[in-house]
């Protein structure tokens, strides 16, 4: 799993995660993969050759807003992965599923997990 060492950013400094990002107003999700793909990767992934693997509903214990977290995989990617924000982006590191690092952010590492067991829905922060 390619994760990136989050630094000089509000949330999550300094723990690995997952590419990401927010959508902007009037993308659709698909849109908002790509094109944060080609920002934080330097790579050029087609909307068709994304499948979507995983979502989490995230309770955020900080805030207590509700948010859906949408984990894709890519089918094919064209380009040269590299760190193309390393004023956001520590480095870039491939992880085994089975052996993240224990300073990953704790709703992706329950999100990579629920991936490992095949399932496609989980829930974090929830009472119960």
């Amino acid at each position: 799993m390619l994760l990136g060492l989050r630094r000089n950013t509000r949330y999550a400094a300094g723990l690995w995660h997952l590419p990401a990002g927010h959508m902007e107003r009037g993308e659709p999700v698909t849109r908002s993969m790509t094109r944060e793909a080609e920002e934080e990767l330097g790579i050029t992934i087609a909307e068709d050759d994304l499948l979507l693997v995983h979502t989490l509903h995230h309770l955020d214990a900080d805030d207590g807003r509700s948010r859906l977290q949408l984990f894709f995989r890519p089918t094919r990617y064209d380009g040269r992965l590299r760190n193309a924000e390393p004023h956001k982006c520590g480095e870039l590191r491939w992880w085994p599923l089975d052996g993240l690092p224990d300073d990953t952010v704790p709703y992706t590492a329950h999100a990579l997990a629920g991936i490992t067991r095949g399932n496609t829905l989980s829930t974090v922060g929830w009472a119960g």
